[in-house]
């Protein structure tokens, strides 16, 4: 393609696209008090208390339930839009991107520097923010350095492969790998039922 052919494919003007503040759902004042809280005790790798992560996050709206471990260096974007089930372990340097809201389960892992986000921008008109939920199901487990794409399902005992980015749903008890995620198998053999007797 030569140097005339490129000046007429279009260029998004990034100065007059919309901002994300349509996603903070929240006062100026509550976002930037985060961004101080979040920092201190919740990103902070020198302050070790999981239970002090989690205090400071029930503090600025986020569900949590009893028995959650967070690792040092988590991030959340916005506390009010995580919900978080009963025992689950957050791994060292997880990212919830959450400009919309992500639910996960019960009994769930997300290994350390699993970056969730629910953003994406309108790429072809203004470059607007565009949110999808994210719901990973009870007894998942998504494996390091993955990326889960908002819109997406985990389903309930799915194993997503280190390194794999999700674009798509995740039927339960699936195992998918990185790339171009594939079912390799099922996590949990099922065995055949006893004959009554």
């Amino acid at each position: 393609m030569n140097e005339s052919e490129q000046e007429t494919i279009p260029i998004v003007s990034l100065k007059n696209a919309p901002g994300e503040r349509a996603a903070w759902d929240r006062p100026r004042g509550v976002v930037y008090l985060w961004a101080i809280i979040e920092l201190l005790f919740v990103t902070n790798a020198w302050q070790i208390s999981s239970s002090l992560r989690v205090r400071m996050l029930r503090l600025f709206g986020a569900e949590i339930g009893s028995g959650v471990t967070f690792r040092p260096r988590t991030r959340v974007k916005f506390p009010w839009k995580l919900h978080i089930g009963d025992d689950c372990w957050i791994g060292e340097g997880v990212w919830f991107h959450n400009q919309d809201h992500i639910w996960v389960g019960r009994d769930v892992v997300l290994s350390q520097e699993t970056m969730l986000t629910t953003g994406s921008h309108a790429h072809r008109t203004d470059m607007a923010l565009i949110t999808k939920p994210i719901r990973i199901e009870d007894g998942a487990w998504v494996t390091s350095r993955c990326i889960v794409l908002g819109g997406v399902t985990i389903g309930r005992s799915a194993l997503v492969g280190p390194l794999t980015v999700v674009r798509t749903d995740v039927a339960p008890n699936t195992v998918i790998g990185q790339a171009d995620p594939v079912v390799r198998g099922e996590r949990f053999r099922r065995s055949p039922l006893r004959q009554e007797r």
